[in-house]
C-alpha cells in the first residue's frame, strides 16, 4: 500500500498514462460499441426512471476495476454500480488506502438516448483527497485530466478556467429541483434572481470540464455520490477553479456536507454563488 504522497506522486509520474489507456480502453471495449445501439434488455432502472443503468456501465466499471487495482497494488475501487450492488462498499473512501473512485458512464440517461454529452471518471484519492482525475468524452474524443499541483489539461494543452467577464449574467448549471429536499429547493431558489441564467445540469462530469474551461461559470448540485463530483472537483480547482459547499466549506468527498454546494470558475464566484444559496446575497 502506498503511504505518503510522495510515493503517490512517484506512481502518478510512471502510470498516469496507463491510467488514460485504461479509460480509453475500457470506453472503447465496453462503451461505445453499445452507444446508440442498445437493445431494450441493456438498459435497467435503479431507483427510477431518471436513473438508468446499461451494460456498457456495468461493464466498463468491471474493466476498470480489475485495470486499475492492478496498476496500483494495495487499492481499492469505489464504483458506482458496485456501490449500487453493495452500499457498504461506499465506506472505502474512509480508509487508509488509495482508492479509485469510478462513475464508469456519467451521463447514462445522455448515453441511452444516443446523446454525445456523456463521459468516463475516474479519480485516485487517499484519506479524502484528491490526487489525480481523468476525465474522457469518448463519443467526443476529449480527455482531461488534472494531478494535484501540476494543473488542467484538455487533450493535452493546459487548462484556465478565469473569471467571468464583469458586468455579464452568471451562466450556472444545477440540480433540478424536482429530485431535491425541500430545504435544497429552498436555497436553490436563490439563483433564481437577477444576473444569474441558471440551467439544468447534463453530465456533471462534463458541466465540470465547462467550469475549467471557462465555458461556465459555475455548477451547484444537491448530491454528494462521490463518482460524480471527484474527478471535476480536481479538475476545476488544478484549472484556477473553488468549491464551497452552503456552510462556506470546502466540498469533502468523503461527506457530511452543507447541500446544495457550488464549484465555480474562481473564489469570488464560488463566494457569490454560496451567498445566494445561503440567502445572505
Amino acid at each position: 500500500m502506498i503511504e505518503n504522497n510522495e510515493t503517490i506522486d512517484e506512481f502518478l509520474a510512471q502510470h498516469s498514462a496507463d491510467v488514460e489507456e485504461a479509460v480509453r480502453k475500457a470506453a472503447a471495449a465496453e462503451i461505445m460499441p453499445r452507444f446508440r445501439q442498445l437493445a431494450s434488455h441493456e438498459v435497467d432502472q435503479k431507483s427510477g426512471p431518471h436513473d438508468l443503468v446499461t451494460d456498457a456501465d456495468r461493464l466498463a466499471e468491471q474493466y476498470l476495476t480489475e485495470k486499475l487495482g492492478a496498476l496500483l497494488p494495495g487499492s481499492v475501487v469505489v464504483g458506482e454500480e458496485a456501490v449500487h450492488a453493495n452500499p457498504a462498499s461506499y465506506e472505502a473512501l474512509q480508509g487508509d488506502a488509495p482508492v479509485w473512485i469510478v462513475d464508469p458512464v456519467d451521463g447514462t440517461r445522455q448515453f441511452v438516448h444516443g446523446d454525445s454529452g456523456f463521459c468516463t471518471l475516474v479519480a485516485l484519492a487517499q484519506r479524502g483527497v484528491l490526487l489525480a482525475s481523468w476525465t474522457y468524452a469518448p463519443a467526443r474524443d476529449q480527455l482531461a485530466m488534472a494531478i494535484r499541483g501540476q494543473g488542467a489539461f484538455l487533450d493535452g494543452e493546459r487548462l484556465y478556467s478565469g473569471a467571468p467577464e464583469p458586468g455579464r449574467d452568471l451562466e450556472i448549471a444545477t440540480s433540478h429541483p424536482d429530485y431535491t429536499t425541500d430545504e435544497q429547493k429552498q436555497a436553490l431558489l436563490g439563483l433564481w434572481t437577477e444576473g444569474v441564467r441558471p440551467r439544468a445540469c447534463g453530465s456533471a462530469g462534463l458541466e465540470y470540464l465547462a467550469v475549467a474551461r471557462g465555458e461556465l461559470d459555475a455548477t451547484v448540485f444537491s448530491w454528494e455520490a462521490a463518482w460524480d463530483h471527484a474527478a471535476g472537483l480536481l479538475l476545476v480547482e488544478e484549472a484556477g477553479g473553488a468549491h464551497l459547499t452552503r456552510a462556506g466549506e470546502p466540498f469533502r468527498i468523503t461527506g457530511g456536507n452543507v447541500l446544495p454546494f457550488t464549484t465555480a470558475r474562481d473564489a469570488a464566484t464560488a463566494r457569490r454563488v454560496r451567498e445566494l444559496l445561503s440567502g445572505a446575497a
